[in-house]
Parts: C-alpha cells; structure tokens; sequence
C-alpha cells in the first residue's frame, strides 16, 4: 500500500481487480470504449512468466507445490500521475495491460465514478448472470435421492 492509499481505496482496488481478473480482455477493451480515456503511457510493457501455484491437502494440511501457471503482467501510468498495475492468468499481456490502466482510473478521483459505473458494474452484471446461469444448469440436474423408491416391493 502507497501513502495515498486508504484503507478504502485499497478495498476498493482489491474488489475491482477481483471482477477484471474474472472477465475476459475483449469484455475489458468494450467497457473501457466508454470511457474518454485519459492520455496514459505504458511504465512496464505487458511480459508473460511462470509463478509457482501451492495448494493445501484439505484446506488447511501442509503447503505442497502443485505445478506452475503462466502470469502476464503489465504497468501504466496516466498523465495525472496515478501508476495502475494489472496481472491476469495466462499469456494474455493486453488483458494485463487494460487491467492496469484501470486500476489507474480507479485511483484517479477524476475517473473512479466512471470506472465504476461503465466498467465495473457491466462486468459485475455479466458475471452474476454467468452465475446465476451455471447454478440453474446444476441445479437442474440434481437428484434428490431421499425420493427414489426402492423397487423391492
């Protein structure tokens, strides 16, 4: 956390890297066509690695390496000063690139609301009917096994 970091904007930092990380780059690139985005220069041009993925037996057992998965990152700085850092799963180096930039929006009080509103809250929408999709395809093949009858008699 910088020195102009609140515990808040941390927060809300945290939540809306959450929602980017889940979305995809082409889902990213139309929310972000919303915007008048602001003059920004590339810091860190997007670069692909590995990074060591630990899991838990059971949740709580000892830390074991499980494998290791391809990150891409990226870093962009706005005009104003705001320095915004994207990391996404894979080798996808633009997604890390828009993620960047709008962790930068985030912190920009000029930007924060419109990020909010045409990027945020789209992504949030789509996801939560992604959700709400996946959970009635589930629960539309759950077997209620307390029902069956026996065929004994």
């Amino acid at each position: 956390m910088t020195q102009t970091d609140s515990p808040s904007q941390q927060t809300v930092r945290r939540k809306a890297m959450a929602v980017l990380a889940r979305a995809g780059r082409a889902q990213i690139a139309a929310c972000l066509g919303a915007l008048d985005l602001p003059a920004h220069e590339t810091l860190r041009q997007p670069e692909s690695g590995l990074v060591m993925v630990r899991g838990r037996i059971g949740g709580d057992g000892a830390p074991f390496n499980l494998g290791e998965a391809s990150v891409s990152r990226a870093a962009v700085r706005l005009a104003s000063g705001e320095i915004g850092f994207g990391y996404a799963l894979g080798r996808d180096g633009e997604k890390a690139r828009l993620i960047a930039l709008c962790d930068a929006l985030i912190q920009s009080a000029r930007y924060a609301g419109d990020v909010e509103h045409k990027v945020m809250a789209p992504l949030k929408e789509q996801q939560a009917a992604r959700r709400a999709r996946r959970t009635a395809e589930t629960a539309a093949t759950r077997v209620d096994f307390y029902t069956m009858v026996r065929g004994e008699g």
